[in-house]
């Protein structure tokens, strides 16, 4: 069975939809040839704008694809043109038509729980959140890499989203950075200011938010949140390019450096990661089998055969 072609720069050729899901707001693929999923926002019509809906989804492929151990790469992105005016977007942050006084409204549902009972037919639980943080963190923190493939618009919380990717390629002629959370009286106080302010600088990040301008392509090049330029029609299958030379690295090494360099800026949870992988390390070591085996055995242990390296 053919796959569907997606996106206008989507070669159906290269990839296999997975199974399993029902996934409407979102598509979600297998590379045939490697270890690479593309999981991309599927709303062109409204510039990839998110719904609870829509990160719901994100949060379901993003946390398949970190338990599917033979996958090292997650290529995110966003489908397209628009059939509405033919724009490109990777995502236009959350969609201000469902916002509400505690968070973004899931279809069907007002934020009070009051209603038909169709409508009360929504978890309240879910509300009163902003879901798409919890993406972040989830992006942020799995031992995947994770590729912001930007064929067009990223701006408010579609700017946080690939700043907190490990990389960004973009598309020369269509991509558009642009935060403009003041405008619509949002704030990303977490990853979307303050990591970019590592990429970019203090002075730089505090002009994305505090002016709210358009930056093209080759100007976040420069400031050092994107990592390449590309044109638009190759720029899935450079991203593929890419993906495929970094599933040829070590798996441990990937990951160890992925929570190496976040730790310095995520506090103990960073902290735990790194230090919770390199335990799991240590546990493959003949040292660690000797103290393992002498506890089970009821017996002392004997560490001196193990030298004190240096």
């Amino acid at each position: 069975m053919s796959t569907k072609k997606v996106s206008d720069i989507f070669d159906p050729t290269q990839w296999t939809e997975v199974t399993g899901f029902d996934f409407t707001d979102i598509t979600y693929h297998r590379a045939k040839n490697q270890g690479t999923v593309r999981i991309a926002l599927n709303r062109p019509e409204v510039r990839n704008a998110f719904r609870p809906k829509t990160v719901d989804e994100l949060s379901i492929a993003l946390e398949h694809a970190r338990i599917s151990a033979d996958v090292g790469v997650v290529l995110l992105t966003g489908n397209g043109p628009s059939p509405k005016d033919g724009g490109w977007a990777f995502c236009s942050g959350g969609d201000q038509r469902v916002r509400g006084k505690d968070g973004y409204k899931y279809e069907g549902a007002d934020n009070n729980g009051t209603g038909t009972a169709e409508e009360n037919k929504v978890n309240l639980a879910k509300l009163g959140r902003l879901h798409i943080l919890e993406v972040q963190r989830q992006i942020r923190f799995m031992p995947k890499i994770v590729v912001a493939v930007v064929p067009g618009w990223a701006v408010g919380g579609g700017h946080s989203l690939h700043v907190i990717c490990d990389l960004t390629l973009a598309s020369k002629e269509h991509a558009i950075f642009k935060q403009t959370d003041p405008d619509v009286a949002s704030f990303d106080s977490g990853y979307g200011s303050a990591y970019l302010a590592r990429q970019v600088g203090q002075k730089k990040a505090r002009e994305i938010f505090f002016l709210g301008r358009d930056y093209d392509a080759q100007t976040a090049y420069d400031m050092g949140m994107v990592n390449e330029v590309i044109p638009h029609k190759d720029l899935e299958k450079v991203a593929l390019e890419w993906a495929a030379e970094m599933n040829r690295k070590s798996p441990t090494a990937m990951r160890m450096l992925k929570f190496g360099f976040n730790m310095i800026d995520d506090g103990l949870v960073g902290q735990q990661l790194f230090a919770g992988e390199a335990t799991r390390l240590a546990y493959a070591t003949d040292e660690a089998e000797e103290g393992r085996n002498s506890f089970v055995e009821k017996r002392d242990q004997d560490f001196k055969k193990f030298p004190w390296h240096y």
